[in-house]
């Protein structure tokens, strides 16, 4: 999926903000998820108080936040592997193709609670 596509796939489709990051993690989440075919954009500077690190949304329909929560994840795992940080034996959490997607912090794959991961509170939605 090319830019242009997803600027005109979520042109007048509902959005949420699924991550705050810095502008050059932004752009790369953005470019992981049109290569998963998953429209996102970068969105304008979440805040602009001087105090604040400069921070910007990533943008998607609200039916692909569980997909870029899984590219998340994925990003996480690979990175832990690059580095030699995953524990020797340890298989990392498989994403089911059906029901309740692991939590991209501790793995737990069970209902929300409030909108947070019913283990570690990390806020999903």
């Amino acid at each position: 999926m090319t830019p242009q596509e997803a600027e005109k796939a979520l042109a007048d489709a509902d959005v949420v903000p699924c991550v705050e990051m810095g502008l050059a993690d932004a752009r790369r989440l953005v470019e992981t998820c049109l290569a998963e075919g998953v429209p996102a954009l970068v969105h304008r500077e979440a805040c602009s108080k001087p105090s604040c690190s400069p921070k910007f949304q990533v943008l998607v329909r609200p039916e692909d936040t569980s997909r870029v929560a899984g590219l998340l994840q994925r990003g996480w795992r690979e990175s832990l592997e690059r580095e030699g940080l995953m524990p020797q034996g340890q298989a990392p959490h498989a994403v089911p193709e059906e029901g309740e997607l692991p939590c991209p912090a501790c793995g737990t794959a069970a209902p929300l609670v409030a909108g947070a991961c019913s283990d570690c509170g990390l806020q999903l939605e």
